[in-house]
């Protein structure tokens, strides 16, 4: 179910605004790793947390 959740939310981020997909990738492209690496880990602990917290 979370797989096809992600691929409906790009789907309506690649299909329905595809400029703001392409200013994101190029933003994505300029960013040091170390930020990128900070931000994955924010997001998967943000994750867990969403799922933690649903899953009650």
């Amino acid at each position: 179910m979370a797989i096809g959740l992600v691929l409906v939310i790009e789907g309506v981020l690649y299909g329905g605004l595809p400029n703001l997909a392409r200013r994101l990738a190029a933003e994505v492209l300029s960013m040091p790793e170390q930020a990128m690496r900070v931000a994955g880990l924010f997001a998967m602990a943000l994750g867990v947390a969403i799922v933690w917290l649903v899953r009650g």
